[in-house]
């Protein structure tokens, strides 16, 4: 008998019943480990808090920091502490961090100082520097890093320097402290754009963000950025970005935006803004533009038309600003929601983002209740913002009016409500607040602007999304190409068999995802290197991928077609998606492909919208338009400038198709105004027009437009009224005489008093 032989055989049964105890229980943790992590993720389980009675005349008082945390209401589990509020920081709108953890926070000084927003444009604000002294979570320190600043709206933070932008000024700069005083003392243009932007300032662009694609985005321009050492360079986008402030990205990159002037919580995420817009019916579950404040809010601008009679509180969202997809890891089962800062209903909302067959649908996570509401009549809650910490921040403006001054002028619903209740004696206060499951703990600052590129890869895979971006930008900024190789490591790597079943799986495609865009930022991404990401098991990459074929499909590179075409049966409806849209770069080479994807999805309307839009040749509207009037000289310009004018101001309210908005506002097409004698729509375009509008009674009145210049003005009028209404086009010296004949007007048209005041 071979003793040996024996031995060898006893001692591989031994291995295979020990894998086999192995591969049991590995089965069982893992099995475990998903059904706790579901369950752990099914948020309705909240216990939501017991609502207060409702007061529908609050009392409008300053509380003190520590007595407005008593009037929160967050559900169980959930905890809200105080990080910096007065004297530390006054009217706060936004904040950011650097590689360190350092805060920054942006500050108008002169926002709405009175009813008649006396001094507003002033130079008086600024950026303040926060820090925690004695790292317990509250800020001890406050420096003025940047002063005299109008109204800041953009500030993203690079390295050590900071992307700052104003109110009015299209110029962009950087700032950085040099000598360690906390003080910024190096300015330095980044951007040159010498036309002054004379929007209202609500509707400009602002919050600025370093998306995971490499590109810097704004709110509402048709532009965005890239940064490069010598500057920023500026790409032009199919279609103005569709948002008013705040802007955030889930953790693939899909941009969401939030538009107060047309009441639109959420928007801009069915398809990547590169590819123009795409709005989807359905978007929002049944109930999800309902809101649930705890207090009565009378100072709605659509007047009572938006406050319940019954207990006075918010009826629609209206103000909805400074938006956040939470990627923090302190409160796990909010990881990938969409909260939602609704300031005149002194709430946050927390949405769901449910991906339905591609097809992205909003609900609230919670039934007639809010995630984050205040009894506290001046909580305004306007930003907020996963923290390196891991929390979520809120940044609460803490003031009496929150509308700016267009829609607060004499004869408005709301200049009533605002000097009946006093809210215009409440300024110059503000509070940060960040929020955390009791589970956790909030994690440490970091130290990230010190380490090597070679440091910083093992964050790309962090749990919490702001150290993740945070790591790519500084690896990208750092352009050190010694880890190239690495990163081509981390996106070819497999996951490794015991991964998905102790949780390594998400962690492992998320760094490969951002390896995957560090590299393209670094502009080492190549053929072979898109070959294995197109073959990846996370659609997230596959679909990073297929973006980043389209300069090779410019090329018409033989190896990424074949590569490309072996997705067409991919099962995943987004990764046939972006397959249809990067297809637009070569339309007419994939005609075919587009009709094979059509027909794997038959039932899905967002795959049907997109190949439609493919297999139309015509060119985008505005390269129509300039067609169609091309043969007319300055008026293919003219009507094209007023058609991008509509899109980014006025179709939020009256529709793209100008057909108007029931509730909201009337249809500008057909409107007698735009029919008949030409001075109408020009009076009311420079002073606004309020009242019922052909018998129907809208939410708040109109606007004025007079920060518009003359030329603006004639080619909105151009479009609407001679593309539109087919009434005739416009010359904008009648601009300049009409500024004229009513410069001393203070107070809306009314129709009937246009009827009685031709000229």
């Amino acid at each position: 008998m071979d003793v040996t032989k024996l031995k060898t055989e006893s001692c591989l049964r031994s291995l295979v019943v020990f894998l086999q105890h192995v591969i049991t229980w590995t089965f069982f943790i893992g099995v475990s480990g998903y059904l706790i992590s579901c369950n752990g993720n099914k948020e309705y389980r909240d216990k939501i808090y017991k609502k207060p009675a409702i007061s529908a005349q609050p009392e409008i008082k300053n509380f003190s920091p520590e007595e407005s945390l008593d009037k929160f209401y967050l559900p169980e589990g959930y905890k809200i502490e105080l990080v910096a509020s007065e004297p530390l920081i006054g009217e706060p709108v936004s904040i950011a961090w650097d590689g360190d953890g350092r805060m920054y926070v942006a500050q108008m000084m002169t926002y709405m100082q009175d009813i008649d927003a006396k001094d507003e444009n002033a130079p008086w604000s600024r950026i303040s520097l926060l820090t925690d002294e004695d790292q317990d979570g509250r800020m001890d320190k406050s420096v003025t890093y940047i002063d005299s600043l109008v109204l800041p709206r953009i500030m993203l933070p690079l390295d050590n320097r900071l992307i700052i932008g104003e109110t009015y000024n299209r110029n962009l700069y950087t700032y950085r402290d040099t000598n360690g005083d906390g003080k910024a003392d190096e300015k330095i243009l980044m951007l040159v754009d010498t036309a002054r932007d004379n929007r209202n300032l609500e509707h400009q662009d602002a919050n600025m963000i370093w998306s995971i694609d490499n590109w810097l985005y704004v709110t509402n321009k048709s532009f965005r950025y890239r940064y490069t050492p010598k500057g920023l360079t500026r790409d032009t986008l199919p279609e103005s970005l569709p948002g008013q402030w705040g802007l955030t990205q889930d953790e693939a990159g899909r941009l969401f935006f939030s538009r107060a002037g047309g009441e639109i919580p959420a928007l801009g995420f069915q398809q990547h803004p590169s590819y123009g817009s795409l709005e989807m019916k359905g978007k929002w579950d049944s109930t999800f533009m309902e809101p649930w404040p705890l207090v009565g809010t009378p100072d709605a601008q659509g007047g009572l038309k938006r406050i319940r009679s019954v207990d006075n509180t918010l009826n629609k969202f209206t103000a909805v600003a400074g938006q956040e997809i939470f990627l923090g890891d302190k409160m796990p089962p909010a990881y990938g929601d969409l909260f939602i800062p609704e300031p005149v209903g002194r709430l946050v909302r927390r949405a769901k983002v449910n991906h339905a067959n591609g097809k992205i649908v909003l609900e609230n996570r919670y039934n007639n209740a809010e995630f984050l509401a205040s009894t506290d009549p001046l909580f305004r809650p306007v930003f907020s913002a996963t923290g390196p910490d891991g929390c979520l921040y809120i940044v609460d403006m803490y003031r009496g009016i929150i509308q700016e001054g267009n829609w607060v002028k004499e004869g408005s619903y709301l200049r009533t409500v605002v000097k009946e209740k006093g809210f215009d004696k409440f300024v110059q206060k503000g509070r940060i607040y960040r929020i955390y499951h009791e589970n956790d703990k909030p994690g440490p600052p970091p130290q990230l602007l010190n380490k090597s590129a070679s440091q910083l890869i093992q964050y790309l895979g962090h749990p919490n999304g702001w150290w993740r971006m945070t790591a790519q930008k500084l690896i990208i900024l750092k352009d050190d190409q010694s880890v190239v190789e690495k990163l081509k490591e981390i996106v070819s790597g497999n996951r490794g068999f015991l991964s998905k079943w102790f949780g390594g799986e998400k962690n492992v495609e998320i760094q490969k995802l951002h390896a995957l865009w560090t590299l393209e930022g670094l502009q080492n991404v190549d053929i072979p290197l898109l070959k294995v990401a197109l073959k990846d098991e996370d659609h997230r990459v596959r679909v990073a991928a297929i973006r980043m074929c389209e300069p090779y499909l410019l090329k018409s590179e033989s190896e990424i077609f074949v590569a490309l075409k072996s997705l067409i049966g991919d099962q995943h409806p987004e990764v046939a998606q972006q397959l249809l849209l990067s297809m637009r770069k070569k339309n007419n080479e994939t005609k075919a492909w587009v009709a094979s994807i059509v027909k794997q999805f038959p039932g899905n309307e967002v795959i049907q919208v997109t190949a439609k839009e493919n297999l139309n040749p015509s060119f985008s509207e505005i390269v129509a338009l300039k067609e169609q009037y091309r043969l007319r000289g300055e008026l293919a310009t003219e009507v094209a400038n007023g058609f991008r004018l509509f899109k980014e101001n006025c179709a939020s309210c009256h529709g793209g198709d100008a057909k108007g908005i029931p509730q909201l506002a009337p249809p500008l097409v057909g409107s007698p105004r735009l029919q008949g004698d030409s001075s109408l729509v020009m009076k009311i375009l420079l002073h606004g027009l309020t009242g019922p509008v052909d018998g129907v009674e809208y939410p708040g009145p109109m606007a004025p437009q007079a920060q518009y210049s003359d030329e603006q003005l004639s080619s909105i009028i151009s479009y609407v009224r001679g593309h539109l209404n087919r009434k005739g086009f416009f010359w904008r010296g009648a601009i300049a005489n009409e500024r004229d004949n009513y410069k001393d007007r203070k107070n809306y048209w009314t129709l009937e008093e246009l009827a009685g005041k031709k000229k």
